[in-house]
């Protein structure tokens, strides 16, 4: 999909060294994919102290 952006060159210059991807288009697909990991990351470790885990796993691993 083609989308004009105006993002300033010295980011998009950064971006790319950092990279090490050779366009814009590659650096901004880098970009995009590591912040979504980076936030599904963030909302794993928010909801782990939610999380409750059962100790008679090993009972229920013989039932099967």
């Amino acid at each position: 999909m083609k989308t004009t952006l105006n993002i300033p060159k010295d980011l998009i210059d950064e971006a790319m060294r950092a990279s090490k991807k050779k366009t814009k288009t590659e650096t901004i697909v880098v970009a995009l994919k590591e912040y979504i990991r980076q936030r599904r990351l963030e909302e794993i470790i928010e909801e782990a102290g939610m999380l409750e885990f059962s100790d008679d796993w090993e009972k229920l691993r013989h039932e099967r």
